[in-house]
């Protein structure tokens, strides 16, 4: 027997309809690309330019289930084409200007995106990539014609190419399982993955990612997303602030200390989120000005794990609660969320920093577990390592093109249909996980493992330290063991010793790397986290000083 119930499908043009419909004045607000001045609208405004653009989109042959591209900052215009793009069928594939180009075309062609929008910045990769392009017919600057800028590219001026469309367009009368957004892998091990995205999936995901122990959002907050759009929806932000009325700051292209703080104060933000090098710009500026957030009530912080120099500085030097997240693209991304629990609360404020400094408890619609190498269950005592498996409702089966497929029905999940997450991981009592290491970046020393995450964590609070990583090293009795590399605060000269005296007693003695390396800069990928893959690559021949007396 069937319920009784009506059919709404979930599609994410509800959200906007929803937003303008009880929202219709609540600002949206944006420093500009160009100018860097704040320009102000509103969720009714951004509404009716969407629809625009759906109509714009449709004038240019663009039809339902074509990929259009967008290369741009967190703004409302591409907030509005966002929209304009997911709401009539078609799917918005967000791009990561921060990839190499050549990765960038790539990726362009593997969607064959049609249309690509973006910013005056990214003009440079754009003409370079532009003659490796192989389906992308236009080219929309999202800019107006004053700041449009001079091109052998034919390029279009956003605010001509929505100017004169009406704002009656069909969105939706679609199933809720249409794709509706594409976002590849970083690539960090072969070629970039697509992540397809389905409408149902996107809203389901909004939903989990606002309950009340994760973002919590209402109406009556101002939310800044920190973190970009072509950050898997900037972990659903773009969707969880229209849903809930909230006041929405878009940061566009400056996310430096100084202007982050100025639009925290200026804006009276309660609630933001970005990965941690963001917050180490802004907590030095703070430091450094004696200044301090007035209205912030809360962040989220992922994309790495966070060092507990910055959740303490957050917690207990300005009384702003950390959110720690964690997800990936797969997952649409979130995860997990490190809110405490009850039997947290009555434990000493030093055993609730260890609990906040884990990845948390999964939310709902999120199912973990994690396994030994031939797929056998590990027990969930904070203790056991395991490969860390996920299933839901916004977790990807399969990769777009059937890339990566481990089966012939082109998915690419374990034969218990869950999805691998790559990371090594354990899980307490309480259901709460902490990542240890990704599955290619443990060092397996000995035959036990040593978590590089861990002692990098721990490393970042040594004076004088600005970064740290963690790598294996080959050996010949022990296979492999750590060398912690490090990355000088500007004006700070740390020694090895000083930093292995700081780890005495915070880790187990045999995890204690075997040497220290200092480097001018540590090398980030495209999502802000460490590019181990580089230092490896640095450090292939690197010979620890107890190789020797091992051979």
């Amino acid at each position: 027997m069937l319920g009784l119930m009506q059919d709404w499908p979930l599609t994410v043009d509800r959200i906007l309809d929803h937003a303008k419909a009880s929202f219709p004045r609540r600002e949206v607000v944006t420093r500009g690309i160009e100018t860097g001045a704040l320009s102000r609208t509103s969720y009714g405004a951004i509404w009716g330019r969407a629809r625009q653009v759906t109509n714009a989109l449709k004038e240019r042959g663009v039809q339902p289930g074509d990929r259009v591209a967008t290369l741009a900052w967190n703004t409302e215009r591409h907030l509005e084409a966002w929209y304009g793009a997911m709401c009539m069928g078609a799917v918005l594939h967000t791009t990561n200007p921060r990839l190499f180009p050549e990765q960038i075309a790539w990726i362009i062609n593997h969607a064959e995106d049609k249309v690509l929008f973006f910013d005056t910045t990214f003009l440079p990769i754009v003409e370079k990539i532009a003659p490796l392009l192989k389906t992308v017919k236009t080219y929309i600057v999202l800019t107006d014609r004053q700041h449009l800028p001079q091109s052998a590219l034919p390029l279009i001026a956003y605010e001509d190419f929505i100017a004169g469309h009406s704002q009656d367009a069909q969105w939706g009368g679609f199933d809720e399982n249409t794709a509706c957004g594409l976002c590849y892998t970083s690539g960090t091990t072969g070629d970039p993955k697509g992540v397809l995205y389905s409408h149902r999936s996107n809203v389901i995901h909004a939903m989990a990612a606002n309950q009340t122990d994760c973002f919590g959002a209402g109406a009556n907050d101002v939310v800044m997303p920190i973190v970009p759009m072509f950050h898997a929806n900037a972990w659903a932000i773009a969707f969880v602030a229209p849903m809930c009325g909230a006041k929405l700051v878009m940061p566009g292209a400056k996310l430096d200390g100084p202007s982050v703080y100025e639009l925290l104060e200026g804006e009276k933000v309660t609630f933001t989120a970005a990965v941690p090098t963001v917050w180490q710009g802004l907590l030095g500026f703070l430091r450094e000005n004696r200044l301090k957030p007035t209205t912030l009530k809360r962040v989220a912080i992922g994309g790495s794990a966070i060092p507990e120099t910055v959740l303490r500085a957050f917690e207990e030097d300005y009384g702003v609660e950390v959110i720690h997240a964690w997800g990936m693209t797969e997952m649409s991304p979130i995860g997990t969320i490190g809110k405490l629990l009850p039997e947290h609360y009555a434990q000493s404020h030093e055993e609730q920093i260890k609990a906040k400094l884990k990845q948390g408890r999964s939310v709902f619609t999120v199912e973990m577990k994690i396994v030994d190498d031939a797929g056998i269950e590990k027990p969930h005592d904070g203790k056991a390592f395991g490969r860390l498996l996920v299933r839901g409702p916004a977790v990807a089966r399969a990769y777009f093109k059937n890339a990566g497929a481990r089966n012939d029905k082109g998915e690419c999940l374990e034969p218990c249909g869950f999805f691998d997450t790559g990371d090594v991981a354990t899980l307490d009592p309480l259901g709460v996980m902490q990542i240890t290491d990704r599955a290619k970046d443990v060092i397996k020393s000995g035959g036990e493992w040593i978590s590089s995450i861990d002692i990098e964590n721990i490393a970042m609070g040594a004076e004088g330290v600005a970064n740290a990583a963690v790598i294996g090293v080959a050996h010949p009795k022990w296979d492999e063991r750590p060398l912690l590399i490090i990355e000088p605060k500007p004006g700070a000269n740390p020694s090895k010793e000083s930093v292995l005296k700081f780890l005495e007693g915070k880790i187990a003695k045999w995890w204690t790397p075997d040497d220290v390396a200092f480097v001018e800069k540590i090398p980030l990928g495209a999502t802000g986290k460490i590019n181990k893959l580089a230092l490896r690559e640095t450090f292939k021949d690197y010979k620890l000083p107890s190789t020797q007396a091992a051979e």
